[in-house]
């Protein structure tokens, strides 16, 4: 018997492993990797796939956080028109 690939779950899960997942839920899942690896009851080749899955994880969410670094540092209203600024994480003007 012939596999049907155009059929609708099989297109859904395709569907699902080419869109980008958002911040949080790439964060959520990074969190339950981690508390999987981090509870030490996962099989030695399960915990390097779950490793991976958690460094590619990990540098989506760095790549977004930087692209709303720019974002933020591109444009800055101030007194004189929009101005560029660098963004400071973490630091209030005066």
């Amino acid at each position: 018997m012939a596999k049907n690939v155009t059929g609708g779950a099989d297109q859904s899960s395709i569907n699902e492993e080419t869109t980008e997942p958002t911040f949080e839920s790439a964060m959520e899942k990074l969190e339950s990797i981690v508390s999987r690896l981090e509870s030490g009851d996962v099989p030695l080749e399960t915990a390097i796939e779950l490793f991976q899955e958690g460094m590619s994880l990990s540098r989506l969410c760095g790549q977004k956080l930087e692209q709303v670094e720019r974002r933020i540092e591109t444009l800055v209203e101030g007194e004189a028109g929009l101005q560029r600024k660098p963004f400071a994480a973490g630091k209030e003007e005066a």
